[in-house]
Formats: structure tokens, sequence, C-alpha cells
């Protein structure tokens, strides 16, 4: 059974992270930079909220809001959906289909250690998959 640990392990656990006053901006410069659809908002580490592009999206470029004076906590979603690192990939599918959601914060603990996106999790789903369907075709021909 393929964890979050897995996922971790193999894509790295490096998240992006803002402050809560830091400008929704700074937000989408960070993103720009590093190829990224969101940020972390963090707390005197503490997860606090979460902004992506959507956000910026329907919450500054509609509202016709300035991304340079509206701090992230304006914007960021608050009611987070996290997961652990033991938390198993049909775990996360379920919670990210049920939810609409494509991105899970790991924590272990109170520590931030990682984020899943939706792409994370098809991939190790179909890896797993093909691995099973390896074994299955091993066993009937062996």
């Amino acid at each position: 059974m393929t964890t979050v640990r897995h996922i971790l392990q193999e894509k790295g656990s490096a998240v992006w992270t803002v402050p809560p006053d830091a400008s929704v901006r700074d937000a989408i410069i960070m993103m720009n930079e590093n190829n990224i659809g969101l940020v972390l908002i963090v707390k005197a580490d503490e997860l606090v909220g979460i902004v992506s592009e959507r956000d910026i999206a329907r919450k500054i470029i509609l509202r016709d809001k300035s991304s340079v004076t509206t701090p992230v906590k304006d914007i960021m979603t608050t009611d987070i959906t996290t997961v652990t690192p033991d938390q198993s990939i049909d775990a996360c599918m379920t919670l990210m289909t049920g939810k609409h959601i494509r991105h899970l914060p790991v924590m272990d603990g109170k520590k931030l250690a990682g984020l899943v996106s939706i792409g994370d999790v098809v991939k190790a789903t179909i890896l797993e998959k093909e691995q099973l369907i390896k074994e299955l075709q091993n066993y009937i021909s062996g």
C-alpha cells in the first residue's frame, strides 16, 4: 500500500510558505518563481491558510482588488484538510474527490511535512496499479 510518506520520499518535502501579512503580489511572485499553483500561509510555524491561483483569480482579479495592498490573510482558505505521512493514497484520493480539492498539506504531528497534489496522488495510484498488474501476470504465468 502506497502512503503519503512514499510520495514525499519520491518528490521531496519542500513547501513554499508566506506569512499572513504578506501581500497577494508576494504570493504570486513566489508561485511564478517556483512554478507552483499554491502557497501555504504559516504563522509562528503553524499552518493557518492556503492561497491558490484560483483564490487570486476569484478574490482579487474578479473583485478588482489590488494584489499589492491586499494581504493573503484576506483571501486565504482557512478550512484546511490535511493528511498524515502514513495515510494511504486511496484515502487521499477519497478526500480530494469528495471535497473537490487539489492539494493536501501533510502534517506530521504539528509539523508541516510537505504537500501532495492531485497529480502526485494520481501518479502514485497508476504506479501502484501497474505493479499489481505485473504481480498478477507473474502469478498467472508462473
